[in-house]
Parts: C-alpha cells; sequence; structure tokens
C-alpha cells in the first residue's frame, strides 16, 4: 500500500512508519510542518471549545470540580494540564487579538500563557491606552516560524523596563522559590524545586562544564542522556562544594554571574537612562539585563547586582557591536570572547538556542586562509553547526557568513534552501 503526502496528516499514524520510505526527503520536511500546523490548529480548537465548556458546564463538568479536570479525566492529560487549557481559554475573552493570532495558529500555546499573563498582570507603571500597543509588540515577538520563548519574554522585560516600578517581576520573585527534597520508599531522593532566574542562572552557570558530554579515551561519543548528564553533574557540584569545605564562609567574591547591560541604562537614576517620554522611542533602541543562561533580566534586578559585583567593559559603535579587543593572534583571547559573547548571546546560526558556555569561536575566513582574529572575522557557533561549517559532509562552503553594515553576522543559505540566497540575520538579532 502507497503512502500520499496528502494522507500523513489526515490520516491514522498506525503502519506509517513502515511506509514512510515511499516519501522523499522534501515531502518528508513538508509533512513535518504540516503536521505541526495542524497541531497547533487543534490546540486552538481544543481551548476554544474547553472554555465554551466551562461557561455551560453539565452534571459531568461539574462532578469534575471544573472543565480543567475533567478534560484531564478523560484524556491522557494531566490535571494541571487540562486546567492550564481551561484557564487560556478564559483568558482569551478579554484579549480578542491574541486570541484571533492564537486560533489562526500564529502563536503557539505557550507564547499565548505568557503575552495574556502579562495583559493580565502589566506593569503599575503602565497606563491603560499603552496596552494595546503592548500586544502588538509582543504579538510581533511570538508570530512566525522564528518566535522563541526568549524573544518574548526579552519584549517583555524591555515593556516592564519602560514602565519601571517597583513591582517584582514574577521570574525575579524569590519569595516564590521553593524546593522540596523527599526520600521515596526504594531508598532514592526526589528534587524538585522552582527558582527565580538569578537563582537559576546561577545553578546552570555551576553545571554548565560539569554536564557537557564527555567523550571515552578511545573517541567514542558520551552515551549518557542529557537528565544523566545533569544529575551527573549535580552530584559532582555537590562533591565539590562539600570537599572545599568553604560553607561557613561569607562575603566572598562572587563571579559566577554573568549579565550584560548597556552602561546608560545601568545608571541609577531613571532620567539617566534611555527611556522615552514622547512615544517616539523604539523599544529596540532600549536595553534590558541579558544572562547566558535565562536571558531578559529587569534593569532594577541588574542594578541591584552592579552594586556587589566586578564591571568589565566592552567598547561598542553606533549599532551595538563589540570593537575589536587585542587582535592579532589566531585563538580568541579571554577579551575577544566577553565580546562575543556580549555581541551574539550564543551560537548566532539562524533558529540555534545553544548558550554561550558551549560554544565556540568561529573564523568566518579561516586563519589559514589568511582571516584575522578580529570580530568581524569571528561569529560564536555551537559545536554542531561549528562542524557544519568545517567539516560535516556536503556542507562545506554551502552556508556563507558575512557581516552586515551593523557589525553583526548574517548567514547566507545555500540554493538547497533558498534558491534567492537571502541573507538570513543571527539568530539573536530580534527588533520590534
Amino acid at each position: 500500500m502507497s503512502v500520499l503526502l496528502s494522507d500523513v496528516v489526515s490520516g491514522s499514524a498506525v503502519g506509517l512508519r513502515g511506509r514512510l520510505w515511499q516519501l522523499t526527503t522534501a515531502e518528508l520536511r513538508a509533512a513535518a510542518i504540516e503536521a505541526s500546523a495542524e497541531i497547533l490548529r487543534l490546540e486552538a480548537v481544543r481551548v476554544a471549545v474547553v472554555d465554551e465548556l466551562s461557561l455551560r458546564p453539565d452534571d459531568q463538568v461539574i462532578a469534575s470540580r471544573g472543565v480543567g479536570a475533567w478534560l484531564a479525566a478523560n484524556t491522557m492529560l494531566q490535571v494541571r494540564d487540562g486546567k492550564k487549557i481551561a484557564a487560556l481559554g478564559a483568558a482569551l475573552r478579554a484579549f480578542p487579538a491574541v486570541a484571533a493570532r492564537f486560533d489562526v495558529g500564529d502563536c503557539s500555546f505557550e507564547h499565548a500563557v505568557l503575552i495574556v499573563s502579562f495583559c493580565e498582570s502589566p506593569p503599575k507603571g503602565m497606563p491603560e491606552e499603552a496596552l494595546p500597543k503592548c500586544i502588538d509588540l509582543l504579538l510581533a515577538a511570538a508570530s512566525g516560524v522564528e518566535a522563541t520563548t526568549t524573544k518574548v519574554r526579552n519584549v517583555i522585560a524591555t515593556l516592564e523596563r519602560i514602565f519601571e516600578s517597583d513591582e517584582i517581576p514574577p521570574a525575579e520573585d524569590v519569595d516564590r522559590n521553593e524546593l522540596r527534597i523527599a526520600s521515596t520508599l526504594n531508598g532514592r531522593v526526589v528534587v524538585r524545586g522552582d527558582f527565580d532566574a538569578l537563582t537559576g542562572e546561577m545553578l546552570l552557570s555551576a553545571l554548565s562544564n560539569l554536564t557537557m558530554p564527555t567523550p571515552a579515551p578511545d573517541g567514542t561519543p558520551d552515551s549518557r542522556s542529557a537528565a544523566k548528564r545533569t544529575a551527573d553533574g549535580f552530584t559532582e557540584l555537590i562533591r565539590r562544594y562539600l570537599d572545599c569545605a568553604k560553607t561557613g564562609m561569607d562575603g566572598g567574591q562572587r563571579p559566577h554571574v554573568n549579565v550584560h547591560i548597556n552602561a546608560r541604562d545601568l545608571a541609577e537614576h531613571r532620567d539617566c537612562a534611555a527611556t522615552p517620554t514622547d512615544g517616539g522611542g523604539s523599544v529596540s533602541d532600549l536595553d534590558v539585563g541579558h544572562m547566558p543562561w535565562l536571558g531578559p533580566l529587569s534593569v532594577s534586578q541588574t542594578r541591584l547586582l552592579g552594586c556587589d559585583c566586578f564591571l568589565s567593559t566592552v567598547l561598542l559603535d553606533d549599532h551595538g557591536a563589540p570593537l575589536d579587543a587585542k587582535p592579532g593572534k589566531r585563538l580568541v583571547t579571554a577579551e575577544q570572547r566577553v565580546a562575543l559573547i556580549a555581541r551574539d548571546k550564543g551560537c548566532a546560526f539562524p533558529g540555534c538556542t545553544c548558550v554561550p558556555a558551549w560554544t565556540d569561536a568561529h573564523h568566518i575566513r579561516h586563519w589559514a586562509n589568511g582571516g584575522p582574529t578580529v570580530m568581524n572575522n569571528l561569529v560564536l557557533l555551537c559545536r554542531s553547526h561549528h562542524r557544519l561549517m568545517h567539516r560535516k559532509s556536503g556542507f562545506v562552503g554551502k552556508w556563507e557568513i558575512r557581516i552586515g553594515v551593523d557589525n553583526k553576522p548574517w548567514f547566507i543559505p545555500p540554493p538547497s534552501i533558498d534558491s534567492q540566497r537571502h541573507p538570513r540575520p543571527a539568530n539573536t538579532t530580534f527588533t520590534t
């Protein structure tokens, strides 16, 4: 029995695996994209149906103590997921612009939740008439295939920075922190926690080098899963902490967390910062704190950290791109890597979310071919994309990297991906 592309998404998955070999690679890609779009469509349908059911509950829903619990009881969803679906449906009633974008499949469930959460609890300093414009900015960040949670959170952090108030953002509220450690019947220990962004940044920074895949001496790739590597790294972190015997010391140097912020926006007084007063300023002109692992951090929290830290300076040009730091050597210096992290904030390859700690500095024009070790010839790439540029069979030379007039990297895809070879901005380049 043959398989047609049109049948893949509309039909059952039973027996499908044994017939997919009949599709070309291009058809498989199209099927994956179509299936993903169908999931978004059905997710919007489910949210709308569940919300209508919550407005007209029958005996079954009432007996389940809410439509979210009823949905979980009659599907393979967990109760918390059923309640999240019901909560989003109820929240979207008040924000038709968000609902419209979600209903057409141009905004994911998770991003819709972030947006309505902001709309329901906006910064105290934000006037009511500013909400529609804020929704437009958030939807712009959440729409399309290039949308990422980091981009949405960055816009939220920027809006909170514009309408700066004394209110603590949820991501930075330490009063919400929880850590539960319990032993199980079979003698093991279960750990479950919920932390603010800064604590999470410290934890991820501490674990970074301890959780990377480590090949065997013979070159065999690390066979451990990501969860197993994290568990092993956490064990090693505890062991090193106890071995150092510094559990009673306070007030030492704390070089554990890196936060990038424009010096003007780090200023203590708001009239020194780049805050638009007439509505004519661009959101993209404003800066918020940025942590390599967890992304945006409010200016107020960044200023607090600035009172008790070591500051390093990275000189920027008019486009916000770092200038060169001690060029002339083949290996990237520590100063240059700091500048690259400030510019690229991780792997710059379009669509990649790899954090700076797991990236290499790549020479756009190879050193052996006369390429200098200067900022406009360097870009951060994760190990996978670095190998793709250097050694991966069939790819060497097909993707091109150029530094644009903004002094930031742009990626030109091969004709097999884009026949017109339109340049694509680095993954972290996003303006509202």
